[in-house]
């Protein structure tokens, strides 16, 4: 079996989990939940429950008791988008080669159904600890909540906002990175980490894979953004350039910028494969997202 059929079955399994964790489409007031499933089930890779799992794997744990954690991060990573597509943000009509929630359902249901999946994903999450009555639980609770928190993903797209139009230098654009995209594979990977059983040293080290692969994740987008087109990416091309965004690909040039997520994978593949075995498909995770085209 290839890697992306792999990554394809585990993806389908979170999408098999989310349907335990997400209320059903008719429950009232039904345009709620037919809203937040539009955009959970709008075809995503499941990059984000797919680390929490193989992380929670490489360190010896079950990989089916992460599920509640896989599938929350995914509903926060959701959330983040359909107030990211929103006219006030980045004002985009397609995604995943889709309308759109707002385009859909109007800008205040789009609005509820973000806040109704970072509530959800918490409220399943707590579930999960007060369940499992384990520590190990109520630390991988705490890495997502900080992943997307206020000092992690709010705080890189607070400054990505604020710095439109604008000309920032290189570590106001490693903060956004950083922040905004590498805050949440942190998270992922030391959820899952922590539900697996690590101790500190392996936590600090898959801490900096998630920063790594992050950021190199984020850089290979903006490279995207200006070399893909549109049937590849499922979305708008040419949008940091509509939206006066600085990049990596802006700033250093599309192939310094190559070079730049190549350095960083690699780095992360050394921290990886000194795991062992139970990290191989973490590894080679890392190089698919570094050398895919959408």
């Amino acid at each position: 079996m290839s890697f992306k059929e792999e990554l394809k079955n585990r993806a389908n399994t979170v999408d098999e989990y989310m349907e335990k964790f997400l209320p059903s489409a008719d429950d009232y007031p039904e345009i709620i939940f037919e809203a937040m499933r539009y955009s959970v089930f709008a075809g995503g890779k499941r990059l984000r429950p797919v680390m929490v799992m193989e992380a929670c794997r490489a360190f010896g744990g079950d990989w089916e008791s992460s599920m509640p954690f896989a599938c929350a991060i995914e509903m926060i990573h959701t959330y983040s988008l359909i107030h990211d597509d929103l006219p006030a943000m980045d004002n985009d009509d397609y995604r995943r080669g889709r309308l759109k929630s707002h385009k859909v359902f109007g800008e205040n249901i789009a609005i509820l159904a973000g806040d109704a999946l970072l509530h959800q994903a918490f409220e399943v999450m707590a579930k999960a600890c007060v369940q499992q009555n384990d520590i190990r639980y109520t630390k991988a609770m705490l890495a997502i909540a900080q992943g997307a928190g206020v000092h992690g993903m709010v705080a890189g797209q607070v400054v990505d906002v604020i710095s439109e139009g604008k000309e920032i230098n290189k570590d106001t654009l490693d903060f956004i990175h950083k922040n905004k995209t590498a805050a949440m594979l942190i998270g992922a990977l030391k959820a899952g980490a922590e539900i697996g059983g690590a101790d500190a040293s392996e936590i600090k080290n898959i801490e900096r894979v998630g920063e790594l692969v992050g950021v190199a994740f984020q850089i290979q987008d903006d490279i995207l953004d200006v070399t893909s087109t549109v049937e590849k990416l499922g979305k708008p091309i040419n949008s940091d350039e509509k939206n006066h965004k600085v990049t990596y690909a802006t700033m250093f040039g599309v192939d310094d910028a190559a070079k730049i997520v190549e350095d960083m994978s690699e780095e992360a593949i050394e921290i990886l494969k000194g795991m062992g075995s139970k990290a191989d498909f973490l590894v080679e995770l890392t190089k698919y997202l570094i050398k895919r085209e959408n």
